[in-house]
Parts: C-alpha cells; structure tokens; sequence
C-alpha cells in the first residue's frame, strides 16, 4: 500500500534523499493519519456517549490524539522541508525531530488527561450499556489501526524519519513480521476496551474505569518512547556503528590511508549530515597523492552516504620498526586502563636525558575513571617499559561507540 500511495502522489518517490520527496512523503503520512484517526474518533466518541463508556471515550481521545500528532508531522515536514537561509545555513531538517517531540507530548498530556478521568471512574463508577454496534466498532478499528501503524512505519523506513516513528509508536505494534504484529495487538488498547466491554456485558462486572486506566497507561508509555527517540538526535547521539563501520571500511580502502580517528557526525536532520576526522597516512609518502586521495574520500562519501566530509590529514612514522613495536606496547597498555581505550597520533621524540612518548588517548564516555586518572595510570605504565620514556599525552573522548 505504501509503494501504491506513493507512485500515485509522490513524483520521483524513489529518490528518497531529496527533501522535496521527503516533504511529499511526510504530508501522505500526515493527511492519510488525519483523515482515518478522524473516523475512529467520531464513531468511537459517538459510542462512548450512547454506552456510557469511560473505556471507549478514552479510545476515542486516542486516536484524536493522533489525528492532532498527523497534523504535526505535516506541518513538520512542511517546515522541515524549507531550503537554508542566512540564519540557518544547514536548513531546517531539524524542525521533523521537534515535530516528532511535541507528537510525543500530546500523547503524554493525552495520556494523563484520560488517566485522571479513569480513576474517577473507578472512584465513582457508572453503568455502561452494551451495544453490538459499539463492540462492531471496536473491533473494526483494530483491524484499521493495525493497517495504520504499519502504514506509517512502512513510511518511516522507507525515508529514515523519527517523526514518522513518533506517529506509528501510538499503533503499538512492534517493528516484525504480520504475524507476530497481530499477536503485539494484545497490547493495543482498542483489544483491552473491547475485552473490557465483553466481561461487562456478559460476566456482570464494571471494570470500565480500570480498562480506560490501562489505556492510559499504554498512551502515555508509547508518548514516553516517542519522545526518547526524538530527543536523542536533537541532543546529539552516537552514530549507527554499521554507518562508522561501513565509513572506516571505505577511508581504508585506500591504500595511502593507514588508519583514521577523531570521527564526529554531526546531524542537521534527515539528510543534512556533516562529518569529520583525521586520516593517518605515512610521513613519507608523496604529499601529492596523499592529498588526491583525501579528496577522492571526501567525495565518495559524499555520493555513497549523502555526507558532507571534512578531512584532516594526520603524518605518522610507519617505516621505524621501533617505534611501531612501542607503538603497539602502547597500546596494549591502554587497553588495561581501559578495555576500549585507543590511541593515535603516536609519536617518539628521543634526546640525551629521556625519550617523550607522545600520543592521544581516546576514553569512551562509560570510563569510570577522571582524565587526570587516566594519565597518571598511562605515564606510569609507559614509565615501566623504561625509566627514559617520559609520556606526553593528549586526552580525547570517543564520539563514536
């Protein structure tokens, strides 16, 4: 269904990347979202108020929840869509991630809104009347929100949006195949107030206000997970390993480059990525063709990854076999301050008194120890391996996992 919406009103819908299709993209996630959870609203509300059902008013505030997060994530992608200016000159492809955070709000103030009248309900409970027209509509909608949610998670894989992940998180079904997805209903809501209207209809017992306390229990845990995954990316997070991975294996690919470090990623939105690192390369090699060849990285990135990259070229000595032997005993030693503790920009410097050993040393963030720790720790261990080695070091923290 995704593939058929999409060559009906998306021009180009292939070219994911461009954010013109980005943009058409987020407006059919947005007026489809609007146009069903309307519906669902209406004739839920309708049979709330005949049944006299906090259970299914609370459903049918749901999904105006969600209608109000479509509307969101148009008008996101509508902003986000806008090409950059003087005042911002990476774009706007941020506004999608704050478009996906207050659809995460809405949920959460949705959901304490309905929790607060359950609980009422519970205090102070009301006959609710069973209809085969309400209990129709019920199931009906699980049925239409089963296709929702795989409908805007088919979207927001297609083109790598957080804020379409926001708008199908509310649909809690999980990101696996149709079968367990339909098994995952039983965490949907709409199959608990359906429940809950069947035991009331034919076991006598009003668990309505503890059936709509649960719906809002499930609201406001889908709000919470939304918004995690909108605010990461706007504080700035990690970046995906396979991504790293798959950029080393391409910077190595070239024979003048020995190693990288330094990588950082930078995200401006989907899209509007900017990198940078170091690429090591030997001190002898040809300046020329090592330039050349930074160059050519950058615009493979570029091409293959939509990156904008930004070199630093990085001379080590690799010819000195000494200096490569306490390079790696360096290293080694590292690891036992720290098990994923790396180094680089190793250099010897040798005079008549002492040696400096001079090199940085990357410390992940989970390193429980403080950075004059670290260097005590590394002087001493280089100190052991000769009394004439003074270690001159440089403290970085890792960007990247």
């Amino acid at each position: 269904m995704v593939t058929l919406l999409a060559k009906l009103f998306i021009r180009d819908h292939e070219n994911v990347t461009d954010s013109g299709v980005r943009q058409a993209y987020g407006m059919l996630c947005g007026i489809v979202g609007i146009f069903f959870n309307l519906i669902l609203f209406t004739t839920k509300a309708l049979a709330g108020f005949f049944s006299h059902s906090i259970a299914i008013t609370a459903d049918a505030f749901n999904n105006l929840s969600d209608a109000g997060s479509s509307v969101v994530t148009l008008v996101g992608f509508k902003l986000a869509g806008q090409k950059a200016d003087d005042g911002h000159p990476f774009g706007h492809g941020r506004m999608e991630y704050l478009a996906g955070l207050l659809v995460s709000l809405m949920i959460l103030l949705v959901g304490v809104e309905l929790g607060r009248s359950s609980i009422g309900k519970i205090l102070h409970p009301e006959a609710v009347d069973f209809s085969l027209v309400s209990t129709g509509i019920l199931a009906a909608s699980i049925l239409v929100k089963l296709w929702m949610g795989q409908f805007n998670r088919g979207l927001g894989r297609k083109i790598g949006s957080a804020a379409m992940a926001a708008t199908a998180a509310v649909s809690g079904l999980k990101d696996s195949p149709l079968f367990v997805q339909l098994f995952s209903q039983l965490e949907n809501p709409i199959l608990g107030v359906l429940a809950g209207t069947l035991v009331n209809r034919f076991a006598h017992v009003n668990i309505d206000g503890w059936v709509g306390l649960a719906v809002a229990v499930f609201i406001l845990r889908s709000g919470w997970g939304a918004a995690k995954d909108t605010i990461n990316p706007l504080l700035g997070e990690s970046p995906d390993p396979e991504l790293v991975k798959q950029l080393r294996e391409l910077v190595l690919s070239h024979p003048q480059v020995v190693g990288m470090h330094d990588l950082i990623i930078h995200d401006y939105g989907p899209g509007r990525r900017l990198c940078s690192f170091h690429a090591e390369v030997p001190q002898d090699a040809d300046i020329l063709d090592a330039h050349d060849a930074i160059d050519h990285i950058e615009r493979e990135i570029k091409e293959k990854f939509g990156i904008e990259t930004t070199v630093h070229m990085d001379p080590i000595a690799t010819a000195d076999e000494k200096v490569n032997q306490l390079r790696r005993q360096v290293a080694d030693l590292a690891r036992v301050v720290e098990p994923e503790m790396t180094i680089h920009d190793f250099r010897v410097v040798r005079g008549p008194t002492h040696t400096n050993v001079i090199f940085d040393a990357v410390v992940p963030h989970k390193c429980r120890l403080t950075d004059e720790e670290v260097l005590q720790r590394l002087r001493q261990a280089v100190s052991a391996l000769d009394p004439a080695y003074q270690a001159v070091i440089q403290i970085d923290r890792a960007y990247v996992e």
